[in-house]
This record gives C-alpha cells, sequence and structure tokens, in this order.
C-alpha cells in the first residue's frame, strides 16, 4: 500500500484505505476502483492523498496511529469547540453560558481521551498522514497536529494520566487567541509590519484571558495558551520567561508547535521536509527548546512512515518500507522509478547504509 497526491491519481487504481467526508461518512470504500468521473469529486470534498494498493507497493503495512474516524470527529469538535468558547468569552457569564462552555470542555476531553488511547494501543512511532483534509482553517487542523504530537511527547516523558490529559488539553486549546485575530492577517502573505506582528502576538494573553474564566479548565491548561511561544533563554513572548520559569507543559507544546508549523504550508511561508524540521528543532535545542524534549520527540515520531512516496536527490522515486528509528530522515526504500522517472523492477535500498549516506530525500510531494 502507499500514499498517492490525488493529482497523480491513475484512472484503474483501487483504494487501499476507505474514504471519509467532513462528516466522518465513507465516500468510497477499500477497494473501490477510481475511475475518470470519480477523482475530480475527490478533490471537491478536499481529498488531497490516497491511498492505493498495486503491485509495485504490495507487503508494505501501513498503520496509522489516529484512525481517519477520529481525526475527523476531533476537527469537528476542535472547530466547534472553538467557536463555543469566543462566543461566550464576548458575553456575560450567566448560568447557560457556563453549562455549555462545560459542554464544550467535555467535549475536547473526550476526544482527546480517545487519541491518547489510540495512541497508547499503538507501539510504532507516531504516523500522522492522513488523506483528508477537513478543513481550510490552518488553527484547527493544526491544534489538532499539536494535541497529537504533544500527547505522544508526554507518554515518552513517562508523565501521570492526569498530566497527560492535561498536557492534550492544554495543546488543543493552545492557539485559541488566534480566532481574535483577523483571518486576512493570519493568512497575510510576505513579511508583518512591526504593528501587525504585535497583534499575532496577542494570541497568547487572548486566549490565556479566555481559558482562565472558564471553571472546567485547570490553570497549568490556560497557560499552555500564555507561554508556549516563550523561549528557555528568556528571548520569547509575552512575558520573556526562562528556564524553569516556563511550565513544563508549555515546553512540551512549544516542541509540537514548531515542528508541525514548519511541515505545513502556510500563506508566508512554504512547508519543510519533516527532516528538515527536526534540524529546526535541534538548531534551537538549549536555546528556544528544552533539549531533553527535542531528543524524545525525534524518538517518537516516524517522520517518514511506510507507505510514503519519495523522491531523492538522484532523481530516483521509492516508497518508505521500514522506518529507521536510528537514523529518523533516512528510512528504508523500494525504488519503483530510476533517474528518467521511467518504471522499474522495484528493488530495496536503506537510506541508513553507509554506501548511501550521499542520498538524501529532496521530495515527499504527500506532505507537502
Amino acid at each position: 500500500m502507499r500514499l498517492v497526491k490525488i493529482d497523480k491519481v491513475q484512472p484503474g487504481m483501487k483504494l487501499g484505505k476507505p474514504i471519509y467526508n467532513d462528516k466522518g461518512k465513507i465516500l468510497l470504500t477499500k477497494g473501490a476502483e477510481l475511475i475518470d468521473r470519480i477523482i475530480p469529486k475527490l478533490q471537491k470534498y478536499n481529498v488531497s492523498t490516497v491511498y492505493i494498493e498495486d503491485e509495485v507497493s504490495e507487503g508494505i503495512e501501513v498503520i496509522e496511529s489516529i484512525p481517519e474516524e477520529l481525526r475527523i470527529e476531533a476537527l469537528n469538535t476542535i472547530t466547534e469547540g472553538f467557536q463555543t468558547l469566543i462566543d461566550l468569552s464576548d458575553s456575560k457569564s450567566n448560568l447557560q453560558g457556563m453549562m455549555k462552555s462545560g459542554r464544550a470542555i467535555r467535549g475536547f476531553q473526550k476526544v482527546f481521551k480517545d487519541i491518547l488511547a489510540s495512541l497508547t494501543d499503538n507501539q510504532n512511532a507516531l504516523n500522522l498522514l492522513a488523506s483528508t483534509k477537513i478543513h481550510e482553517n490552518y488553527v484547527f487542523n493544526h491544534s489538532l497536529n499539536v494535541s497529537i504530537y504533544a500527547c505522544q511527547l508526554a507518554l515518552e516523558n513517562g508523565l501521570p494520566l492526569k498530566n497527560i490529559e492535561e498536557i492534550g488539553l492544554g495543546a488543543m486549546l493552545h492557539d485559541l487567541g488566534k480566532v481574535y485575530i483577523p483571518l486576512d492577517l493570519l493568512n497575510k502573505p510576505g513579511d508583518l509590519t512591526l504593528e501587525e506582528y504585535a497583534l499575532i502576538k496577542q494570541h497568547c494573553k487572548m486566549g490565556f484571558d479566555t481559558l482562565r474564566k472558564i471553571h472546567e479548565i485547570p490553570l497549568p491548561v490556560a497557560h499552555c495558551a500564555l507561554q508556549h511561544h516563550e523561549r528557555i533563554d528568556g528571548m520569547g513572548y509575552p512575558r520573556g520567561l526562562k528556564e524553569d520559569e516556563i511550565h513544563k507543559y508549555a515546553k512540551i507544546i512549544s516542541v509540537a508547535d514548531v515542528f508541525d508549523a514548519v511541515t505545513n504550508p502556510r500563506a508566508f511561508m512554504a512547508a519543510v521536509l519533516p527532516h528538515k524540521g527536526l534540524e529546526i528543532l535541534y538548531a534551537g535545542s538549549g536555546t528556544q527548546f528544552d533539549p531533553v524534549q527535542v531528543n524524545l520527540f525525534k524518538g517518537c515520531i516516524a517522520i517518514y512512515p511506510p507507505g510514503l512516496t519519495i523522491t531523492l536527490n538522484d532523481g530516483r522515486t521509492g516508497i518508505v518500507t521500514q522506518y529507521n528509528y536510528q537514523a529518523a530522515g533516512r528510512p528504508e526504500i523500494r525504488i519503483i522509478r530510476n533517474e528518467e522517472n521511467e518504471n522499474v523492477i522495484p528493488y530495496e535500498i536503506n537510506l541508513g547504509a553507509k554506501e548511501n549516506q550521499t542520498l538524501e530525500i529532496v521530495m515527499a510531494d504527500a506532505l507537502i
């Protein structure tokens, strides 16, 4: 099985996994043949990639850390819950408002417990590949991804269940304040003015001010929103905290936040490949990020998981067959096309082997 970008799907290909709509209902079942008229319809449903089964990917096992149905449920919960909390913060507190906020928080907690159960059941490195881009709003997709990364990192820290659940909730809500920022400013291409950047930086305190007023939310969860842009060298914002002045939850979430941000395209910045994202974390280790969390993060995510199609710097195309725990950016590959983009009889190479040290992944179009 392999993951293919929707614009590279050929009529006659067969689905390796079912495709869902944004309500969690199945659009196409596993094994369905992708015919001409179906492919444009999938694009209208924001399906950006699909898993297919074919001869060249035979035997490659793809293990989802988070089932697609759960991702959809979680994104819908985040979308609706954010709006509920913002609406309530703009009105006077009353009994009805308290009941609505309580339901929203319980919704976040329930979906995070389901995410935690999925990650706990899965003994493999975290694989976040998904086929459906469920929501166009970057903040909602980002909030879900950060909560999943932060949950996995919290598990790697060996923290008690109560702390993991608080970190998960804090990660889901860390960017709540961005809902107060005009969307055209968040999506502005090019450089921000000093005034615009100052306004965006206010999202930390805006989120904190909303969350600290909600009775059901522990104060450390609200501090995740306030502190996730602090740096251990004291050069972060909004308060310039450093080292142990920063809550451990925020140190965990900041690593997950930056990795997801740089590896996903935004209006003002192109995405980088996952191994480049790790390099950014290591470059900031000891200044921006807690080195312990950076090292733990590297070991718990599969940045190039099985089933992903990649291109090497010598022009060859392959499919990841095995994740390499010793060298995150250098998995085992099944080569399917040569340097001239011609189909070849598939063969295996290991990017972690000494003889392949000059090779590097330069494209994974299903990620970018």
